[in-house]
């Protein structure tokens, strides 16, 4: 845990004692749970911190207004899987305000164990599916900023992601390196969502020779109420 201090100081993130022993705990409660429910398929504890944790803190490195503790942001992580990026975020970032979201109950159920045992605050793990939540006036239009580690192209992810983001929110999936080719042929959805894509930036996982990649897609007007489209549909036919 110590190579994840010094690696999170790359980002210009110091973390506390406090901080590292949440961090170590998560890691523990990942491995033990992830031998009876499949969470995810790297469980070596420098490849968690590598691939994991300080994948999901990449992204403070392109969006500085993630530091600022007196926006109180709110923060959606959709179809977090086991927590990442947003469990990370929140540990990280404590002022944020976080959703976590995923249509699997036994991921949520493992998620609010992290929670409850982490004691943090501010942080919710919701059951659901993007299509049917971002029908809900609880969560649509409700975000400022949206995050995804989820790996549907970027025209299906805008479909599900930007109904949660308000206007002048953010959308900000993580992504591999090589994002072009998706990212041209998502830019109609990504329009007719009322969305914007304004940058793709890149950083490189410290100690690495990782890329990652971050799609900026501002929203500028509501998205039409015809979206989302019902379960399923967004994959099997992408606005194009």
């Amino acid at each position: 845990m110590n190579r994840l201090k010094e690696m999170a100081l790359q980002f210009n993130i110091e973390l506390s004692d406090l901080q590292i022993q949440q961090f170590q705990k998560y890691y523990e409660m990942l491995v033990e749970t992830n031998k009876v429910m499949n969470l995810t398929a790297i469980t070596e504890l420098e490849e968690v911190i590598t691939k994991h944790f300080l994948d999901s803190l990449a992204l403070a490195q392109v969006y500085p207004e993630i530091y600022d503790d007196s926006k109180k942001l709110t923060v959606l992580d959709l179809g977090t899987g086991a927590g990442f990026p947003g469990i990370p975020l929140k540990i990280a970032f404590p002022h944020l305000q976080i959703t976590l979201m995923d249509s699997l109950n036994k991921r949520i159920r493992f998620l609010q164990s992290v929670i409850d045992e982490l004691s943090l605050s501010d942080i919710e793990a919701v059951h659901g599916r993007a299509e049917e939540a971002a029908r809900n006036a609880d969560y649509r239009e409700h975000f400022d900023l949206c995050v995804s580690r989820a790996v549907a192209n970027l025209s299906t992810l805008s479909e599900y992601t930007l109904p949660f983001v308000k206007i002048t929110g953010m959308c900000i999936p993580y992504k591999s390196a090589e994002v072009e080719e998706e990212v041209t042929e998502a830019k109609r959805a990504i329009q007719v969502l009322g969305g914007k894509l304004t940058a793709v930036k890149k950083v490189m996982l410290p100690g690495t020779n990782i890329d990652r990649s971050f799609i900026f897609i501002e929203k500028r007007k509501a998205t039409p109420k015809a979206y989302p489209r019902k379960a399923g549909t967004a994959k099997k036919e992408p606005i194009h």
